[in-house]
């Protein structure tokens, strides 16, 4: 860690505690550990709680997790808890259903600067590649594989990130499951806006938010490359209000929510 800033990873999850399996190896095989590992679940079942258990027993950094009651889609908030109780001063954030490249938390930190965020892509496996990865216990798939979509997005080259742009605004290609961001950035705009119901933008509207304070765009291409496995999608029934309430923020300006990562503070 020595020339690092000080960094914990997140891992959002729901019920699905092979794939979470699979993600906490590729954290154990990174080339620079994060400081910490929190995973922030949604309301997983036992057996979850139970797996996080015995990993922390023997993982290389600490491992904590976070759980709240499953009352329906409330990822936000227990993002919010979970970066209200982070140690570090820089947040990479993932999803539980994402493989990470063994240089994905050296080139979050590596690409880190004041006055930004980053923005991260993924390689999406489908259905037989998901299947092969699971079988070999393993990310058994790469950008030559069959079976695989955005293949550009798993190429590890770091010296080509300089030369990509990508989208300028929040509205399109956020993507929660690979982001970092400057905690006291989050605190300022006070995290995930908890009012935001169902699946969908929540990521949205949190960096609409974030670059309407000031702090600017940074898509990372060709480093911090993730492989998303496949699994069914979630309803989408709240997608449209969500993409209207972010849409509104941004016309409007807002940099701060009102129900927020501040109630998680305190208890932190």
């Amino acid at each position: 860690m020595s020339g690092y800033t000080s960094n914990s990873l997140i891992i959002a999850t729901y019920n699905w505690k092979e794939a979470l399996a699979l993600v906490l190896a590729t954290v154990r095989a990174q080339t620079v550990s994060p400081g910490e590992v929190l995973i922030a679940d949604d309301g997983s079942r036992d057996d979850t709680r139970e797996f996080v258990a015995r990993e922390a027993a023997t993982f290389p950094v600490p491992l904590r997790h976070l759980w709240q009651e499953d009352e329906g889609f409330r990822k936000g908030r227990i993002l919010n808890e979970a970066m209200a109780r982070a140690n570090g001063e820089y947040l990479i954030a993932i999803d539980g259903d994402m493989l990470i490249h063994p240089e994905f938390v050296r080139s979050h930190l590596r690409f880190a600067r004041r006055g930004w965020y980053i923005q991260g892509s993924r390689m999406m496996l489908g259905e037989t590649a998901t299947a092969r990865t699971f079988a070999a216990g393993r990310r058994a798939a790469g950008v030559l594989s069959p079976n695989v979509r955005n293949r550009i997005n798993g190429i590890h080259a770091p010296f080509f990130s300089r030369f990509s742009r990508g989208e300028p605004g929040p509205v399109h290609r956020t993507r929660g499951c690979n982001i970092s961001y400057w905690r006291d950035d989050i605190v300022r705009v006070n995290g995930y806006n908890e009012d935001v119901e169902g699946w969908g933008r929540e990521d949205t509207e949190l960096v609409a938010r974030l670059m309407n304070s000031g702090v600017r765009r940074r898509n990372l291409k060709f480093a911090a490359v993730a492989y998303h496995l496949h699994h069914r999608t979630r309803p989408t029934d709240a997608d449209a209000a969500n993409l209207e309430l972010a849409l509104n923020v941004v016309r409007e300006g807002v940099t701060r929510c009102e129900h927020g990562i501040d109630q998680h503070m305190a208890a932190a």
